[in-house]
């Protein structure tokens, strides 16, 4: 995602007691999606990535509520009287957030209305709403909705006989008042939206798109025929969609993660309904009464519910409107000869790799190893965690069953509890078992977060130990889109260590120190402080780049090493509770540090510290996508002086590593 941020700490005064240590976690994320609406806003951007940040806006804020408002409800409803690190209540919490939120989803529908709609038109692509079809498109509508739409729907009735539906979780449904003509009475109805069908219809004439709630509501007769349609009104239903709660000391962790599916898919509390500004008070009333909900839950959006469906737009063919489209680089180690593929064992016994994606292939890295120690006769062992991936269909997961079927051991740690992709994950984990995978769910009361692969080879009469260890995930699709960092390794610590913290997840030991690595919740959280603190001098110097900085007690440690001297540089891609300027892929935060198995990596050759050093010193001048956080607690845009923009910079840097390794290779081999 192309939101850079950074925080720099500065020595300054004491503040007094009304100013807090902290920032506030849950605001800061809104700081974040904020921060996100503002590309949406930046008519700088082609216009279908303008699209794109307004739908991922959208998909933000329904995971912030289905799971950080839904935590603070927990501890309202539960009369949890501890304030967070920064001094508010929970309720303090869920004032804020509602002013917040309001402002945010004023300023999307202002921007999606206003200016995204209009430019579309302009572009060929136009968003029609009911009113607007033609007489035309209307008789298309009539086929495509007994054909495509009709046979699905299933409305649902309200009365002394039909009490009323479960509402589903995220679901964009159409409530309708209808009145029996001959009995003169009114009652309600709901409708669900098909998530199953696309949810932008296409029209015959040019690139027009409806939405499929106003192509249901142009039908609704059809629905209740010999019924008056008196009204209807578009209504969407977050739920609590967080897992972290399942019992991990079940004697069965699958079993019970599949349970408590099913019964969030049933019983998870709603916190947040979204309306649009027309519903009747009756039927506002009726929606709240049944939800449980108060008025301070529902939020009206003057325009279509949610606009995470316009990525479909995002996704058209329109070269025009996007930005060029990039293509990850190989490695100049790993490029081979002509078609030769290289031997990545020779490759990483000649010395650490250290990949940073999507900029370097992630096919020809991180695949590639996994797939090549698959391959090899002399491979006898493959350990790898996996938090998420694209399934069955994933090259890892194929190359994993490819191994196993081969006779090689083959250990997969399966993260079940991966908030999203929990169905997915047991999913595959069972195609995994049934190809003699050897598939565990990791340590009771634990999340394992940490990205790690061990390749166990016989060479010779000794055997050599290869790892990898990643911030992303082992997901190709989201390391096309994320930036995270590889590193491959043969050092034979690295691989002691690798080793010692998979009997750690699979087995019982209580292994808590390690010879390179630092692991949650053992020693990490004590190491980083102890790293922090080494730094707090005249002349010390700190860089941290992290998606999120919430953990109090290293804040506190930032805080003190820069009022004894250490410059502090902080970039921070969400969440950001340390108050800059006031007081002088593991994140660091309390989950992370210790209810995490989390590993971090030293890079010890001096060409990898060095590009790493430069991968940072690139984020910190960045001067296009950086936002620096101030005393305030405000977030503003970098002003734009040199034109740094860290994506292009770091595409550059790639093209220019892979074009320098071409042009050695035709001097040497030519």
């Amino acid at each position: 995602m192309a939101v850079g941020v950074r925080a720099e700490e500065q020595s300054g005064p004491v503040p007094g007691p009304d100013v807090p240590r902290f920032l506030n976690r849950e605001l800061s994320r809104l700081d974040f999606d904020e921060r996100v609406l503002a590309m949406a806003e930046d008519t700088k951007l082609p216009l279908l990535e303008r699209v794109r940040f307004l739908a991922i806006f959208s998909s933000n804020l329904d995971d912030f509520f289905q799971v950080r408002v839904a935590g603070l409800k927990e501890q309202v409803l539960a009369a949890v009287a501890v304030a967070s690190p920064d001094g508010m209540t929970p309720l303090e919490q869920l004032r804020a957030i509602r002013l917040r939120v309001e402002g945010l989803i004023q300023r999307q529908t202002g921007i999606f209305n206003s200016e995204i709609v209009p430019a579309l038109a302009s572009a060929g692509i136009t968003f029609v709403r009911g009113e607007d079809v033609t007489k035309k498109e209307l008789s298309q509508l009539h086929s495509v909705f007994r054909q495509q739409i009709f046979p699905v729907l299933t409305p649902l009735a309200v009365d002394p006989a039909h009490p009323f539906p479960y509402i589903s979780h995220l679901s964009l449904n159409l409530a309708v008042i209808v009145r029996d003509p001959q009995r003169h009475q009114q009652r309600f109805a709901r409708v669900k939206v098909p998530p199953v069908l696309p949810r932008l219809v296409p029209l015959a004439e040019g690139e027009r798109y409806i939405p499929m709630e106003d192509v249901i509501a142009l039908h609704l007769q059809s629905l209740f025929p010999g019924m008056e349609i008196v009204d209807h009104h578009p209504f969407r239903v977050t739920r609590d969609g967080d897992l972290d709660d399942v019992d991990s000391d079940a004697e069965d962790l699958l079993a019970a993660i599949q349970t408590e599916l099913r019964r969030r898919r049933r019983h998870a509390r709603v916190v947040r309904l979204e309306v649009n500004p027309g519903m009747s008070a009756e039927v506002l009333e009726l929606l709240t009464r049944e939800l449980e909900l108060q008025p301070s839950d529902v939020y009206q959006v003057d325009g279509p519910l949610d606009l995470s469906a316009v990525h479909a737009l995002a996704q058209l063919d329109r070269p025009d409107l996007k930005e060029e489209p990039w293509t990850p680089t190989t490695q100049p180690r790993l490029q081979g000869l002509g078609a030769e593929v290289p031997d990545l064992f020779v490759v990483l016994r000649s010395g650490d790799l250290l990949a940073q994606h999507p900029y370097d292939s992630f096919a020809t890295s991180v695949e590639a190893f996994i797939d090549h120690a698959a391959s090899d006769p002399n491979v006898l062992a493959i350990k790898q965690t996996l938090y998420r991936t694209s399934g069955p269909a994933s090259p890892i997961v194929r190359a994993l069953i490819r191994a196993a079927e081969a006779g090689k051991q083959v250990v997969a740690l399966v993260e079940l509890k991966a908030r999203g992709d929990e169905q997915a994950n047991i999913a595959w984990a069972r195609a995994l078992e049934e190809a003699n995978v050897h598939v565990v769910y990791g340590l009771v009361g634990l999340k394992t977060h940490a990205k790690v692969t061990s390749v166990v080879r016989r060479e010779g009469r000794h055997i050599q130990h290869y790892v990898h260890v990643g911030t992303g995930n082992y997901n190709p699709s989201t390391a096309h889109q994320y930036e995270d960092v590889s590193l491959l390794s043969a050092d034979p610590d690295l691989g002691a260590d690798v080793t010692e913290l998979f009997n750690l997840l699979t087995g019982y030991s209580r292994q808590n120190r390690y010879r390179k690595l630092l692991v949650a919740p053992t020693n990490l959280r004590p190491d980083l402080a102890h790293l922090i603190e080494r730094e707090g001098k005249p002349g010390g110097r700190i860089v941290i780049k992290v998606n999120n900085l919430v953990d109090p007690d290293l804040i506190d440690a930032l805080y003190q090493s820069s009022q004894e001297g250490a410059e502090v540089d902080l970039i921070v891609r969400s969440m950001c509770s340390l108050r800059p300027c006031v007081l002088g892929s593991s994140d660091l935060m309390p989950r992370n540090l210790d209810r995490r198995v989390e590993v971090v990596v030293p890079v010890t050759d001096s060409l990898l510290r060095a590009r790493l050093q430069s991968i940072l010193d690139v984020c910190l001048a960045d001067d296009v996508l950086a936002w620096e956080l101030s005393a305030d607690g405000a977030w503003s845009k970098v002003p734009t002086v040199m034109g740094l923009n860290s994506h292009r910079r770091f595409q550059e840097l790639a093209l220019d590593r892979a074009r320098s390794n071409g042009a050695a290779s035709r001097v040497t081999h030519g």
